[in-house]
């Protein structure tokens, strides 16, 4: 059995990239991820008010503590430019020690705490 361990990913998209790393930099600095990564050039495909969508997007996927996450969570939704961003937190079932403890630390003690 896999430990889930006190690492949080969690996944947004944003409009376009200057969106996506706005809100990384952001949430970077104030201490609620320890760093974020943008994927450029998604399409994604939904239905919003009765009408089917495809919209180009980019995802940015953020790296938290657990005990950081539902503030994260807050925070990118006061920032997002979407009524109803996407905003999901995926549990981390293990990974790289060393790069685990390294968002820990991050995202320990700073600001936000």
């Amino acid at each position: 059995m896999t430990d889930i361990s006190d690492v949080r990913v969690v996944f947004v998209t944003a409009g376009d990239k200057e969106t996506g790393l706005a809100l990384a930099r952001q949430v970077v600095e104030e201490g609620l991820a320890a760093c974020g990564s943008l994927l450029p050039d998604v399409t994604s495909v939904f239905e919003w008010d009765g009408n089917m969508q495809e919209e180009a997007e980019v995802l940015l996927i953020l790296k938290t503590s657990a005990d950081r996450a539902s503030r994260l969570v807050e925070r990118v939704a006061e920032l997002h430019a979407y009524d109803v961003p996407e905003i999901l937190t995926l549990a981390v079932e293990g990974g790289h020690e060393p790069y685990l403890e390294w968002v820990r630390e991050r995202c320990i003690g700073g600001p936000g705490s």
